[in-house]
């Protein structure tokens, strides 16, 4: 899989994907994960990305000739399953989406910044837009790191045990059971027999009704 973000300020990108699982899934090539410097599409010699928008108002607007210019010069390389803006009034991120986006060969991930990009990508160019929140930040960096991480994970091979992901929370729109690890007995407070009783089918029934109650009590609307 590749993953091929836009970005104007490519440096907040370094850090989530030099790291941990995603740094090795980049080194074992389960996938490629490119971040351009939309500056390096910038037009003239300032490399403007960005100007005022038409009919007034504060804050700036994403250029569409910049933009064009490097998704262009992408395509011209591979072709792409989905181009993908980051931006708060987008589909709010899911599994579901993650999941699929997983199963794809090649993405773009548009960073937006500012007050946005021009509204003529969002119609014509751009095939879905996702928001990690209703909340609005700097820019989508942050959020398209948030995003990526959740769809690398679910890549076959990035995880040490691939059934890891398949019981995280939502994956069956129930949340994950309570977890517990050694010792069995701190200062009192103590594991449920079950867990160390070594009944698989018990525990595995146990866990589950554990995922519908906390289910039920924290996050009812995903039943």
């Amino acid at each position: 899989m590749t993953i091929d973000i836009i970005t104007v300020h490519p440096p907040l990108l370094e850090s989530p994907f030099s790291h941990s699982i995603l740094k090795r899934a980049v080194e074992k090539k389960l996938v490629e994960v490119n971040v351009i410097d939309l500056r390096d599409y910038g037009i003239d010699r300032h490399k403007q990305v960005d100007d005022y928008a038409f009919g007034g108002g504060a804050g700036m607007v994403m250029m569409i000739e910049p933009i064009m210019n490097c998704i262009n010069d992408l395509k011209a390389k591979r072709r792409y399953d989905e181009i993908i803006y980051m931006t708060p009034d987008g589909e709010t991120l899911k599994q579901k989406h993650c999941n699929h986006f997983s199963t794809l060969e090649n993405i773009i991930v548009l960073c937006g910044h500012y007050k946005g990009i021009d509204e003529r990508l969002r119609e014509h160019v751009i095939t879905k837009e996702i928001s990690i929140g209703d909340y609005v930040l700097s820019g989508g960096e942050l959020p398209a790191a948030v995003m990526c991480d959740a769809i690398i994970r679910l890549i076959p091979g990035v995880l040490g045990d691939e059934t890891s992901a398949l019981t995280d929370s939502f994956q069956d729109n129930l949340l994950s059971p309570p977890v517990y690890t050694r010792p069995a007995d701190y200062n009192g407070w103590k594991v449920p027999d079950i867990l160390l009783s070594g009944h698989a089918k018990n525990i595995e029934e146990w866990r589950h009704q554990q995922s519908l109650e906390r289910t039920k009590l924290r996050r009812p609307d995903l039943l």
